[in-house]
């Protein structure tokens, strides 16, 4: 138990990794997202080859797993840019939106109920989102691309809750990559055409960090969250990815000193965000021990 949660917070920091990378990295950010989806379906593949676990599918479900990869992919893409137009700390506090959309599409997707507690305690996040985007002009149009990723990283997340009961960890990653791979070549040339940039070949620098961003921050990340599924459940694992912006945000300050950047009215939106997160994580702990509860009396 105890290997697991390691593996779990180890899982929580490399997540927090994924936006220091955007900066940190010099491509655009429509070239970021395709190496990043080229390089771990290589990756996952070779994995694969060599351990012989290729798991058999129909091409119906290949399609599937194909067509959330390349939601995926568009979240990435949309996300980089939010990061590359504003700074790191913008770009993940709008992916905290991601609970508000989330809140929204998945009664419409799945056919449930809608949750009004859902729908108010995600409404926290968007009022901090709104102090946010005032602050200054110069970040708005990182953060109305960073709405637009938290609505592609909630489509990404009610389509991908389908898929991930009935196949492998591996398997799903590697068509999901294929499709991503797919959807940002398609978009590509239209892409360049509007943000034409000077090389489509990263330096030895940048395909360094690209490497680290694809296989650990990819790949390992999400094998490390299936292996501590095994031993930890995904109410657990789900409550923890929570404070991933957090982290993020005390990574931009202490490797890019952000805070010098950020005005005071920033500073109460991420209140007003993360008391949202506080609140839906005891919602959620709560509906989780009233469950148990009730299944354990019968």
């Amino acid at each position: 138990m105890k290997k697991a949660y390691i593996q779990l917070h180890l899982a929580l920091v490399l997540a927090g990794f994924t936006g220091i990378f955007g900066r940190l990295i010099t491509l655009n950010e429509g070239l970021i997202s395709w190496y990043r989806t080229f390089i771990s379906a290589v990756f996952i593949l070779i994995i694969l080859t060599l351990t012989g676990k290729f798991q058999k599918i129909t091409l119906s479900e290949k399609i599937k797993m194909g067509a959330a990869g390349a939601i995926l992919g568009f979240h990435w893409l949309f996300f980089y840019g939010s990061i590359k137009y504003s700074n790191i700390s913008v770009g993940v506090v709008c992916f905290a939106l991601t609970s508000f959309f989330n809140a929204l599409f998945e009664p419409a997707i799945n056919k449930k109920k809608l949750s009004i507690q859902e729908l108010l305690l995600s409404g926290l996040t968007l009022c901090g989102i709104a102090l946010i985007f005032g602050m200054d002009i110069s970040f708005r149009t990182g953060i109305i691309l960073g709405i637009i990723s938290s609505i592609f990283s909630a489509l990404y997340t009610v389509y991908n809750e389908r898929l991930a009961g009935n196949y492998r960890g591996e398997t799903i990653i590697l068509y999901q990559m294929i499709g991503g791979v797919i959807a940002l070549t398609l978009i590509m040339p239209l892409f360049l055409y509007f943000t034409p940039t000077t090389s489509l070949l990263p330096s030895l620098h940048d395909f360094g960090w690209l490497l680290v961003l694809a296989i650990l921050c990819t790949v390992v990340m999400y094998l490390l969250i299936i292996n501590a599924l095994k031993h930890i459940s995904s109410f657990t694992v789900s409550l923890t990815f929570n404070l991933e912006p957090l982290y993020t945000i005390l990574l931009a300050i202490v490797i890019y000193k952000e805070n010098k950047v950020l005005s005071t009215s920033f500073y109460i939106g991420l209140f007003l965000i993360l008391t949202s997160l506080g609140l839906q994580m005891c919602r959620v702990w709560y509906m989780h021990k009233n469950k148990q509860l009730t299944t354990v009396s019968h």
